[in-house]
């Protein structure tokens, strides 16, 4: 039996040939998952305590072994001992779990042979869970996943090195209208990258090659990947092929090939001594199930969020719905349009999600609206308006736009301002809460916390470089459980103890995630021990804010992740464990505040008496584009070599591109997406030559008298005849 990271299998051999076998994922009860195996095999293959004999191997079996009597044997080991039965004439093995990678190198020797063996386990890249998290934030199903081809796709740069890089980098590439299928491809290619740098250690691995796991098997991409990289391999460092044979005929998939750490075990356990590893039953199992794993998670444990029903119910009463939602009403839909009254549109262009709502003069709250980030910002918008038209608003008095997108759409959409992300979600919060000390901003891929003084920001921590302490990470977490995110509180709320997870860096994170699993810890358990965990990587991993108490008492949490009340109830808890008097407050729109805070910017521009620059409606929804993204659009001002998108949108004056690499006719304006910095947002040297050229004419058109003084008062005197 092979107790993995996140599946459980299990072959039942008798005098060598294979009575049965199954597999199936565990959703992190790995112990009553090994219980159900038994229980089938005890039914379907007969099983028999006292008679028959059991081994184990995998990350979850050292636990679980002895409370049926079973061996531990080193799942590395087991494999190879399958391998060399099965495939005496394979050189290179490569298997890749759920959350490790092994590799095997046998080298002739002697009569025998040696091996090598490298393993990585304390990171999810280029694992199976690697491409699952990439693909569910893709929406992309198991089954178009597992047949999605390598073969003939343009290929992007992806970090192999972390899924949690992976997945920021996959969310770039939708933002630049990359193609999923190309996107997944280059994930194949990330992760037998990953394979072959990290766990080859120098050596070549040499034909024959045997590919096990799960992903291996399942993807039919990530089996073309592996033979064009070690097909060039071979090419590029002269390996002699056996003759007739071909790269790819030396590469194989055994049909097998999620149970050869199970069938190695039988291997290896068919040479103990009679008497070991005897089957003891389940009674000892079924006991730690109901029992021992309760009362040990009792003592290594915490307790869970809430200590009883009526703390939650407490806690409910303050904190379930929003309070302070007076500062804002929310007009009824049959009042919302006014004929003759303009209204005011804010706009906010997340990481994940792109959010709008409507105001009236009177500050009122007329509509609201969000849709998924396609990752295409002229496709975002145009989505979003198209909502807002539908709701029947058409007298627009002012249009302002914060998020990334500000700066790309602000012309393209005729926008009247743009506002930093820190202004629009200060505003947001101050608009509700005047006298707020702290404003905390926990969004999909970043954590802002703004220090207020007299109502400004006199300190701002941002922390968007790792997925620690933010919601991309905790819906990740609920989406490999099949947990939905609307119920993520309430599944959290049920535990009534939860494992110490490490604060930090979310990839080490992950690793211990799965170190609680193995120990018995429920999904609602670790949920609710990461959203305890939440405030701590906020506050003192990304706010760096040893000292609570001295940025003030008042506090304000908003963004998206603080819809989630289990993040909340460990906030509050956090908090005023810091500091005591301190007062807790929930933007009664936490979601939306960014948008809000535009949509108030844009009502102070609309009240300066300016014409708004809103192109309209039709004109917005009629906009033609189009999107490269190719060898000519990498930026290369840095070693990062981003690749980026050139989205062209045809507008009426715009000036084109005909020096670009990628060039465009007069009538269209450029928009450039996927870049890492704003070094990226000039393509290259030669827009950097007309930037220049431009900056020159300025100079010489409007001269800075300035300059031009102190250059007269201070030119040497010629000296005279």
């Amino acid at each position: 039996m092979d107790v993995g990271s996140t599946t459980v299998k299990a072959v039942v051999v008798r005098d060598g040939a294979v009575l049965w076998q199954d597999y199936q994922r565990h959703n992190t009860r790995q112990a009553e998952k090994v219980l159900d195996f038994l229980g089938r095999m005890e039914a379907e293959a007969g099983l028999e305590p006292g008679r028959d004999r059991i081994f184990f191997t995998g990350s979850g079996a050292g636990l679980l072994a002895p409370l049926v009597g079973g061996k531990l044997i080193q799942e590395v080991v087991a494999v190879a001992a399958a391998v060399e039965r099965l495939h005496p004439d394979v050189l290179f093995v490569s298997e890749i779990g759920g959350e490790d990678m092994k590799t095997i190198f046998f080298t002739p020797a002697g009569g025998g042979r040696s091996k090598q063996v490298f393993m990585q386990s304390a990171c999810s890249g280029g694992t199976g869970t690697f491409i699952e998290k990439t693909a569910r934030k893709l929406q992309i199903p198991a089954e178009a996943l597992a047949s999605m081809p390598y073969e003939g796709r343009s290929l992007h740069k992806i970090s192999s090195k972390c899924g949690i890089f992976a997945e920021t980098d996959a969310n770039t590439l939708v933002k630049g209208g990359v193609p999923v299928e190309e996107i997944i491809a280059s994930l194949f290619e990330a992760v037998v990258y990953q394979n072959l740098a990290t766990l080859t250690k120098g050596n070549t691995p040499l034909p024959e090659v045997l590919l096990l796991g799960g992903p291996n098997l399942f993807f039919s991409g990530l089996q073309q990947a592996w033979r064009r990289h070690l097909g060039n391999l071979w090419q590029q460092r002269r390996i002699a092929l056996p003759e007739g044979r071909t790269a790819a005929d030396l590469i194989r998939v055994p049909a097998e090939a999620l149970y050869y750490a199970a069938l190695g075990c039988v291997e290896i356990g068919g040479k103990e001594p009679e008497g070991v590893a005897t089957y003891a039953g389940t009674d000892r199992l079924r006991w730690w199930i109901e029992v021992g794993q309760h009362e040990q998670k009792a003592r290594e444990g915490a307790r869970g969020l809430v200590r009883d029903g009526q703390e939650l119910a407490a806690f409910l009463e303050t904190y379930g719905r929003p309070r302070n939602a007076h500062a804002m009403r929310v007009v009824p839909e049959a009042e919302r349009v006014r004929p003759g009254r303009p209204v005011m549109i804010g706009c906010d262009f997340g990481s994940t999600t792109t959010k709008a709502v409507v105001i009236s003069p009177e500050q009122e709250m007329l509509f609201s609206c969000y849709v998924q980030s396609r990752g295409n910002p002229i496709e975002d918008a145009q989505a979003l308006l198209r909502q807002i038209r539908e709701a029947g608003f058409r007298d627009i008095g002012a249009l302002a736009l914060t998020g990334y997108g500000k700066d790309l759409l602000k012309d393209i959409l005729g926008a009247d301002v743009g506002v930093v992300e820190t202004v629009a979600h200060a505003k947001a919060a101050l608009h509700f809460f005047p006298d707020a000390d702290v404003i905390c901003d926990v969004g999909g891929t970043d954590v802002k916390v703004m220090i207020l003084r007299q109502g400004t920001v006199s300190d701002f921590r941002l922390n968007s470089q790792c997925s620690s302490g933010n919601g991309a990470f905790l819906q990740g977490v609920a989406d490999r459980y099949g947990v939905p995110l609307e119920r993520y509180a309430e599944r959290a709320f049920e535990a009534k103890s939860m494992p110490t997870l490490a604060m930090g860096c979310g990839v080490f994170l992950q690793s211990d995630i799965v170190n609680q699993q193995r120990k018995g810890w429920s999904s609602e358990e670790i949920m609710a021990s990461l959203a305890a965990v939440l405030p701590l990587n906020v506050w003192v991993y990304a706010g760096q804010l040893q000292n609570l108490r001295a940025v003030g008492r008042r506090f304000v949490l908003q963004g998206g992740t603080h819809r989630n009340l289990a993040v909340v109830k460990a906030q509050v808890d956090f908090i005023t464990a810091k500091v005591p008097d301190a007062e807790v407050m929930i933007h009664p729109y936490s979601g939306e505040a960014g948008a809000i805070g535009a949509a108030l910017c844009a009502l102070e521009a609309w009240r300066d008496g300016r014409p708004t620059r809103f192109r309209g409606f039709e004109a917005i929804e009629a906009l033609a584009h189009r999107s490269t993204t190719n060898e000519h659009t990498v930026c290369r001002w840095c070693p990062v070599n981003c690749r980026r998108t050139f989205i062209d949108v045809q507008l009426p004056g715009g000036k084109g591109r005909p020096w670009s690499k990628v060039p465009v006719e007069e009538g269209w304006e450029r928009v450039i997406s996927g870049n890492s910095c704003p070094k990226g947002l000039v393509e290259d040297a030669n827009e950097m030559r007309v930037v220049k050229a431009r900056m020159e004419e300025q100079r010489r058109v409007h001269p800075n008298l300035g300059e031009l003084v102190r250059e007269e008062a201070f030119r040497r005197a010629r000296a005279t005849a």
